[in-house]
């Protein structure tokens, strides 16, 4: 059954063929929750109001890519959630480890590679923990476009689609958030690889 029919079957009530888009759709709609959030707790609450929104607005849906339809409440859900969690400080995101990464895609940044030494791990699992939280620090519409673009690989158009925003906003948040990033990890510039070091210690 292709996916317009079950969009079409879901809109009429049938539980059973949105089950089948949730299945379908559900490990996107955490990993970008995952990657805006910065932590899987908050990533599966998003995820669930999500699909509990969708399943109550999906007869408003009228066509186009419904992945990206998808996608926007989830941005929206997530804007939501940080600005509550604004107004709200909790525990600090620094306690992100690998537990929070199961099923997210990226299992193999905690596992070694057969030809990779123990230090060389040990270094690449520091990188990635501060990029995650160079991210976190990143005000919410400049994290959104950097995982849109830069995590998920997207266009700046289906970016714009997706976050309502003209191609010139989506261009410019991602300029301020790279640099944003480029800065931090500046400052942690021996967690870099060596030809990155070096340009930018000679910078």
């Amino acid at each position: 059954m292709d996916e317009n029919l079950l969009i079409t079957e879901a809109q009429k009530g049938d539980v059973e063929s949105f089950n089948r888009l949730v299945t379908a759709h559900q490990a996107q709609v955490y990993n970008v929750a995952y990657r805006i959030m910065g932590d899987g707790a908050s990533a599966a609450d998003v995820t669930q109001d999500v699909f509990i929104s969708v399943y109550k607005n999906i007869r408003s849906f009228r066509g186009g890519s419904f992945k990206h339809w998808l996608l926007r409440s989830t941005t929206n859900q997530c804007y939501d959630a940080l600005r509550y969690a604004k107004r709200r400080p909790a525990t600090s995101l620094e306690g992100l480890g690998a537990e929070d990464d199961e099923g997210d895609g990226d299992y193999d940044a905690f596992v070694a590679g057969d030809d990779e030494n123990p230090h060389a791990f040990a270094e690449r699992a520091e990188l990635r923990h501060a990029i995650v939280l160079a991210m976190n620090d990143l005000p919410a519409d400049q994290r959104i476009a950097f995982v849109l673009s830069d995590v998920q690989g997207m266009t700046y158009e289906e970016v714009a689609e997706i976050t309502s925003a003209n191609l010139g906003t989506v261009k410019s948040r991602l300029s301020r958030a790279r640099a944003r990033l480029r800065e931090r990890l500046l400052e942690q510039r021996e967690l870099l690889p060596g030809q990155y070091r070096q340009t930018s210690m000679g910078a």
